[in-house]
């Protein structure tokens, strides 16, 4: 019984601490795993906590990026770097490397910035995430086990 609520608060962990920007679903996953939480369900939660941040931060971001822009803030060097591979890559570019460079929920909003729709931007980063997720998740309990 007291294993089973430890075991949901954990995977309740996963799932906030996935939505958190810059901690990222490919960072939780590990951890929960390492932590012994069911590996599935770290996975699920964490890429779910994940994407719900990722599509807010794309459904709000024309407004902040615009906001920002005009304030005059200059890029820092991990934003300058995101904005070369999506000006080379595109989406799905940004899609494989936002989430390592500046986190899938930026990349998001930074796709959307440079004109991708909010919708098409938060779904390749999401895929993005899930792929690289499941890989790490899967490695991780397969060194577990």
């Amino acid at each position: 019984m007291a294993e089973d609520i430890l075991q949901q608060l954990g995977l309740l962990g996963v799932f906030i601490a996935g939505a958190i920007p810059w901690l990222e679903a490919v960072g939780v996953i590990p951890v929960g795993i390492l932590f012994g939480l069911d590996p599935f369900w770290t996975i699920t939660l964490a890429f779910s906590g994940n994407a719900i941040t990722t599509f807010a931060f794309a459904y709000s971001s024309k407004a902040v990026m615009q906001r920002v822009a005009k304030r005059g803030k200059s890029e820092g060097k991990n934003m300058s770097r995101a904005h070369r591979a999506f000006d080379r890559y595109g989406i799905w570019g940004m899609a494989v490397v936002g989430p390592l460079l500046i986190g899938s929920q930026i990349a998001a909003a930074l796709s959307v910035a440079l004109g991708v729709s909010a919708f098409k931007s938060a779904m390749a980063i999401n895929a993005g995430m899930v792929i690289a997720g499941t890989i790490i998740g899967v490695l991780t309990a397969l060194a577990v086990a």
